[in-house]
């Protein structure tokens, strides 16, 4: 049963990070932070290939110095799982390690990644926000890689033919849902809404727009009992209540929903910018179909939860100079040029979102990088997995039985409190 795995998820996080944070307290030696030789870089699946072809190119300029690119599933928390698994025992095994943003908190209050000299990397040419996810205590501790920033896409085809614009606001955003999307037999709107990492991006967005927070102190205090948080959670709980979010959305992760979009059956849709391949030839019932616009807030522009992933140093890597020389190679502009081309991922340098070839070839980098620069790192958290299971859980269960505002707000100040407590 999912409570079940999930509790069992839980119980095993706890394990890692006291586990982690007790090797790191021991005083264990760490690597040699002027150490050169062969690298490993660990990450998820590379679902492209890009990946390879790039770390060819400092292969051949690097023969001392080869990496060996190590891939694990694709499933997120796998992906954690593994690599906490082996930094937690002081394996030296992988060098570079390419972590979801989300985790850069976590691995950083368990020592288990070594602070970084910013003045080694291209910051400057980064988009602004995206170099907070790689920050921890006021030290960098990583280097953005990918970014992303949720989107909303809705049928341009259907607007168009009502003479409306996309909305701007929640009302709008409502009120074309519970009007327009019946008379073209469309569900109103969808984002990812399944107890799973998406759920809690998108109640993040939710709450953040509105000018709220969940957590604030990089989680030492809880936040979310304020009225701007409530009207967040109303936005999504009123949504299903009422029914412009159809339930069947409440099992919907990322492919889910998109696939929903692309056969013909949701007027708008929150997801990221890989699913702007639907509106590509080929896709019969989207192409030409689909418009991107920033996500919406209650009074304008919303703010989208980033995404991505950064780069970081193992505390124990023997070869820790090389290692900060090959973040410095996969951040330059050459390579993030291929992050886009190749791999159809957001770069982080902020140059390449106005290049008149690239937009042309992927129109919706404007829309994007308005995004990205309203958008806001996801909860920081050194118990990060712990708080993001229980936003998951108790957000689902709302929406699944109704609850009130005051009740969900009650029961997620009471569950964060708890977990911020054992810190």
């Amino acid at each position: 049963m999912r409570w079940k795995r999930a509790a069992a998820r839980a119980l095993l996080v706890c394990s890692l990070l006291c586990a982690g944070m007790s090797g790191a307290q021991a005083g264990e030696p760490r690597g040699d932070a002027d150490g050169r030789g062969p690298l490993t870089l660990v990450t998820g699946g590379d679902l492209t290939g890009y990946l390879r072809g790039v770390l060819g190119g400092w292969n051949d300029r690097h023969p001392r110095e080869k990496v060996t690119l190590v891939e694990l599933p694709d499933a997120a928390d796998e992906v954690r799982a593994q690599m906490a698994s082996e930094l937690r025992s002081g394996s030296d095994r992988f060098d570079v390690l390419n972590i979801d943003v989300a985790w850069t908190s976590e691995f950083a209050a368990a020592g288990w990644i070594t602070p970084v000299d910013g003045r080694r990397f291209p910051l400057r040419h980064f988009l602004p926000p995206v170099v907070d996810t790689a920050t921890f205590g006021g030290r960098l501790y990583a280097v953005p890689y990918v970014t992303n920033a949720g989107l909303l896409y809705y049928r341009k085809d259907v607007l168009d033919r009502e003479g409306v614009r996309p909305p701007r606001t929640w009302a709008e955003l409502e009120r074309l849902a519970k009007t327009v999307a019946p008379k073209y037999g469309l569900d109103g709107y969808a984002g990812q809404f399944l107890p799973y990492e998406g759920l809690t991006a998108n109640v993040t967005e939710a709450v953040q727009s509105a000018g709220g927070t969940v957590l604030a102190g990089e989680g030492a205090r809880v936040t979310v009992d304020s009225a701007a948080a409530r009207r967040g959670l109303s936005f999504l709980l009123d949504g299903v209540r009422e029914g412009w979010i159809p339930r069947r959305a409440l099992a919907f992760k990322e492919e889910e929903s998109r696939q929903a979009f692309q056969d013909g059956k949701l007027l708008f849709l929150r997801n990221w910018p890989y699913a702007y391949a639907l509106a590509r030839p080929g896709s019969p019932k989207a192409a030409g179909k689909v418009g991107t616009v920033p996500l919406p807030g209650p009074d304008g522009q919303g703010s989208s939860v980033l995404g991505g992933s950064n780069l970081a140093v193992n505390s124990h890597s023997r070869h820790q100079k090389s290692a900060a020389d090959l973040i410095s190679y996969l951040t330059s502009e050459p390579v993030q040029r291929r992050v886009l081309t190749e791999g159809a991922l957001p770069p982080v340098w902020a140059d390449l979102y106005g290049e008149p070839e690239l937009v042309r070839r992927f129109p919706y980098l404007p829309t994007l990088k308005r995004s990205l620069l309203a958008a806001r790192p996801r909860l920081k958290s050194p118990r990060y997995d712990q708080v993001s299971l229980a936003v998951q859980a108790v957000m689902h269960d709302a929406l699944v039985h109704g609850r009130s505002t005051d009740a969900t707000v009650a029961r997620l100040s009471r569950e964060l409190r708890a977990i911020a407590g054992r810190g």
